[in-house]
């Protein structure tokens, strides 16, 4: 059974599929120029909510090529009821625990360590309340200056564009959040994030939307910038060694690996973020 929607959310959850759609297609084509036929592979899934009432689901989307070692591109759109404490957690749901989400989740682990990771979230959520969330971030094994002031001036046209205090608010709101206390290092070099955007509707909705084409515009253009960089065995090594702490804070820290698990969504989309390979020393 499917999950009725109203206007706002059925906007949201089209653009986000929309984006997705986007995003895959520009990934297969970077694919396609370094000569791999690599393309998504889709799979649906549906959540049930202990309630028994239609708790909606999503499409895991993910390619492993010659480029994205491993990269996922996710959407979904669930509704149910927080159960117990955590309701409590959740901006709104305090005084009723029902709940819609819909959104785009991804997270991109590159086969060139020269090449940056990144992950894209954003979200429209519905308790008591409605608001949107989400941002982008970069995360590079090797850093480049270069790729950061890119990434970080194309995010920051997004916000000015809407409000010139959000690039400030929000890209210190993403070094605070990506922070890995138990290592006392950032997860990467930082990008946006925010979240509990309410208020207008259709403001929000216009942020949110340029957050994912701004996107969309500059890491295609950063991937193909590294993805022919040569490199050895210490830089394989030292991407490996990244990655393993990413993993950590994806695992301990990660609001949105918490909410999927919390609210019974699909284990292997939410997983996806993790890196197909990490090491230990």
């Amino acid at each position: 059974m499917t999950i009725e929607l109203d206007p706002q959310q059925q906007a949201a959850r089209d653009w986000f599929e929309q984006l997705r759609d986007s995003i895959c297609a520009a990934f297969e084509a970077i694919e396609r120029e370094a000569g791999s036929d690599a393309a998504f592979e889709y799979t649906p899934w549906h959540r049930d909510d202990p309630s028994g009432a239609p708790g909606g689901g999503g499409v895991r989307g993910q390619i492993k090529g010659k480029v994205f070692e491993k990269a996922g591109v996710n959407v979904s759109t669930v509704a149910g009821t927080f159960e117990g404490e955590f309701a409590k957690s959740i901006h709104g749901a305090a005084e009723d625990p029902s709940f819609f989400a819909t959104g785009i989740s991804l997270v991109a682990h590159m086969a060139n360590p020269h090449v940056p990771a990144v992950h894209m979230n954003t979200r429209f959520l519905v308790t008591t309340k409605r608001w949107f969330g989400g941002g982008a971030d970069l995360n590079p094994p090797i850093p480049y200056a270069e790729d950061t002031q890119d990434f970080h001036a194309r995010l920051k046209a997004a916000c000015d564009a809407h409000d010139p205090e959000h690039y400030p608010r929000f890209s210190k709101w993403a070094d605070d959040y990506f922070y890995i206390p138990h290592r006392k290092v950032h997860r990467g070099v930082g990008g946006i994030f925010y979240d509990h955007l309410e208020g207008d509707f259709d403001d929000n909705f216009a942020f949110t939307r340029d957050v994912g084409s701004a996107f969309l515009d500059i890491f295609p253009k950063l991937v193909r910038r590294r993805m022919n960089t040569p490199f050895d065995e210490t830089d394989k090594t030292r991407q490996l060694s990244w990655r393993g702490r990413y993993a950590e804070f994806n695992l301990v820290y990660d609001r949105g690996t918490t909410f999927g698990l919390k609210t019974g969504g699909n284990v292997d989309a939410i997983l996806m973020s993790l890196p197909p390979l990490a090491a230990w020393e």
